[in-house]
């Protein structure tokens, strides 16, 4: 099988693109980088930018990985705000677009899309899975809510469409964890806000074999990439000390602080997510790290 992959040089799309070569995947990938087109060790690099595509890329692909779209963790200016919307959605029609063109070659039958938890509303106490009801009312729930509307139109190409709504992302590679372990190892560690808002995550090993066992049984539909055990951010921090054996002992850092600081962007610490992954489990895939501890103790303990 020979797959397409979107985003292959950021934190996911490198470590999947090496599982996949390892696995016996022939891959292309896309990059807006000229200087990046040889930079994945055993892949095929393409150019694409804003308003073109190699159509070279799609040569013998059964299955687009689709990742790319800008970080969201840098402040939310106005002008970066309007990057992270375009991102995702100009990258996806750039794709389309190129796909139809050449609507008589191509062999693809398949796309897998990163989407985000990010699309429910934030609640304190309800648990979402993949039936809700999405009636976008904040900056990111509208970006993903768009983001998979775009992604929805392969299906005009007769593609099968599989969108992951993935969680908080633990990585011994950076996200989240190297930006919480600075402070956490310092002895500095403490929840923002009250510290109950909930923390869907997702080691990334269990990511990784999410998005290869959608591959493999061409899933089709949405399907909440997190593992099943979610904790209120409270427990997430006490984890992560307890694993680099530092103290905790901070009391939470104010909201109206956080809001000072990040502005926009603090609702992405401050947004509660319960989510649920009992569809993921259902459809065959068993977690390897369902337990919060255990998963960061892997990471960096």
């Amino acid at each position: 099988m020979k797959l397409l992959i979107t985003g292959a040089t950021g934190l996911i799309g490198r470590e999947l693109t090496q599982k996949l070569i390892y696995e016996g995947f022939e891959v292309n990938y896309l990059t807006t980088r000229k200087s990046k087109i040889n930079s994945l060790k055993g892949a095929n690099g393409f150019f694409w930018n804003h308003n073109q595509i190699d159509s070279e890329c799609f040569s013998e692909v059964d299955t687009i990985v689709h990742l790319a779209g800008s970080t969201v963790s840098r402040r939310w200016t106005k002008t970066y705000k309007d990057e992270i919307y375009s991102s995702r959605i100009n990258s996806t029609q750039i794709l389309l677009n190129g796909l139809k063109s050449v609507k008589e070659s191509h062999q693809v039958k398949q796309l897998v899309s990163a989407s985000a938890i990010g699309i429910y509303p934030s609640d304190f106490d309800y648990n979402f899975n993949e039936e809700a009801k999405i009636n976008p009312t904040s900056f990111m729930e509208r970006v993903v809510f768009d983001w998979e509307k775009e992604v929805n139109s392969f299906r005009s190409e007769g593609v099968k469409i599989a969108k992951l709504r993935i969680g908080l992302v633990l990585s011994k590679k950076g996200g989240v964890l190297g930006t919480l372990k600075i402070p956490t190892y310092l002895g500095l560690g403490a929840a923002f806000g009250d510290g109950t808002q909930g923390q869907s995550w997702i080691h990334m090993d269990d990511l990784l074999g999410i998005f290869l066992k959608a591959i493999l049984d061409k899933w089709e539909g949405v399907f909440n990439t997190v593992a099943p055990n979610p904790v209120n951010q409270t427990k997430l921090m006490s984890a992560l000390s307890y694993s680099l054996k530092k103290p905790y002992f901070l009391p939470p850092i104010p909201s109206f602080l956080i809001k000072i600081v990040a502005g926009e962007m603090s609702n992405l610490v401050l947004d509660s997510h319960w989510v649920s992954s009992n569809k993921v489990i259902d459809y065959g895939y068993s977690f390897k790290y369902s337990d919060i501890k255990k998963a960061i103790n892997d990471l960096i303990g």
